[in-house]
């Protein structure tokens, strides 16, 4: 019986081995890796596809882009125009400028314009005239306006403003007669001016305020961008 016995173990033992080596798998398919491979359609065009990669360079320049942004808010300002003034306003300008210790680099410019509007005090008696109306304007806190010197009609008028459009003058004149000034007069007087432009480079966040309060002192000049 003990024969019989280790007989028939022997044989299953045998059947296991010749299973595990594969002699059996028509009879008892298994799905082991060598079977399933041998029945694929074509296995050997199959390629395996890698997972596209991350575009670094690209991801790391968007950090970049957001510091230039920041970089330009934060960075100084270029060139700032100022202009145009007449050579007296140009003096006190410059003067306010160095009391104001704008940090800058600041260079003048010659513009010539030609001009055909006037606000105008008609000439007085003489250089003593004039000298009472002038101090008449700074007691209505007025101060943008020059004596005319020259020798013509306008001698020892007083100018209160030189426009290129008849509606600016007028918008002045209106502004004028509110401060209390009742003898200026709107006129044409074309010719050729030569005034002054200021150009300030370089300027960071706190002489930018400066300039503005600055320019708040001389309301016809105007703020541009540098040509």
């Amino acid at each position: 019986m003990l024969k019989f016995f280790f007989l028939l173990l022997l044989a299953a033992n045998g059947v296991l081995f010749a299973y595990h080596q594969g002699h059996l798998e028509k009879l008892f398919p298994s799905g082991r890796e060598p079977a399933r491979i041998g029945k694929q359609i074509n296995a050997d065009k199959f390629k395996l596809v890698p997972a596209p990669a991350m575009n670094v360079s690209a991801v790391a320049a968007e950090p970049e882009q957001a510091g230039a942004i920041v970089g330009q808010k934060q960075g100084l300002l270029a060139c700032t125009e100022i202009g145009n003034f007449t050579a007296a306003d140009a003096k006190r300008f410059e003067a306010r400028l160095a009391e104001g210790s704008v940090s800058g680099k600041l260079s003048r410019r010659a513009v010539q314009e030609t001009s055909s509007h006037m606000i105008m005090i008609p000439p007085q008696e003489g250089k003593e005239g004039a000298d009472k109306k002038a101090g008449e304007l700074r007691k209505l806190g007025i101060t943008d306006f020059y004596v005319i010197q020259d020798n013509n009609d306008q001698r020892w008028g007083i100018s209160l403003g030189i426009f290129k459009t008849e509606e600016a003058a007028r918008v002045r004149l209106v502004t004028l007669n509110q401060q209390g000034v009742r003898s200026a007069r709107l006129i044409e007087y074309t010719f050729p001016l030569t005034r002054v432009a200021f150009q300030l480079r370089d300027l960071d966040d706190e002489a930018q305020g400066v300039i503005t309060k600055i320019k708040s002192e001389f309301p016809r000049q105007e703020i541009r961008a540098c040509e």
